[in-house]
C-alpha cells in the first residue's frame, strides 16, 4: 500500500504508518509559515519536534517550541504551529481516535483561505 504525501501551501507532510487505531505523519513547515487554528473531533494528537524553532497556539495560548519539544491535544482542543525560525519545522505526529481523514479538520483561521 502506497502512503500518503501532500504538498500544502505551508510546506508538507508524509504518513509513515497508518491503522485502524493510529496514523503517524512527518510533517515539514517552511520558515514564516503556520497551519490553520484548528481542531478535531475524532483524534487526539501527540507532536515530537525534531528540527526548527517556532510557536505554538494552544486553545489561545502561546507557547515557544524547539527540538525536542513535545505537545499533547484532545480531542477539541484548538492548536497550530507557526515557523518563527530560518529553517524547516519538522515534527513526528502520532494521531489517535476513531477516524484519522483529512475530512476531520474544523478550522477556525487559516492564512491560505481554505
Amino acid at each position: 500500500m502506497q502512503l500518503e504525501k501532500s504538498d500544502r501551501p505551508w510546506g508538507k507532510y508524509e504518513v509513515l504508518q497508518e491503522s485502524a487505531t493510529h496514523k503517524v505523519k512527518c510533517i515539514w513547515v517552511d520558515p514564516g509559515k503556520r497551519l490553520s487554528y484548528q481542531r478535531h473531533a475524532k483524534r487526539a494528537e501527540h507532536w515530537f519536534i525534531v528540527q526548527g524553532t517556532g510557536q505554538i497556539t494552544i486553545d489561545g495560548e502561546i507557547k515557544p517550541v524547539s527540538p525536542g519539544s513535545t505537545v499533547d491535544f484532545g480531542i477539541g482542543v484548538l492548536h497550530r504551529i507557526e515557523n518563527t525560525g530560518s529553517e524547516q519545522i519538522i515534527f513526528v505526529e502520532v494521531q489517535t481516535g476513531t477516524y484519522f481523514g483529512e475530512d476531520d479538520i474544523e478550522r477556525i483561521e487559516d492564512d491560505f483561505g481554505r
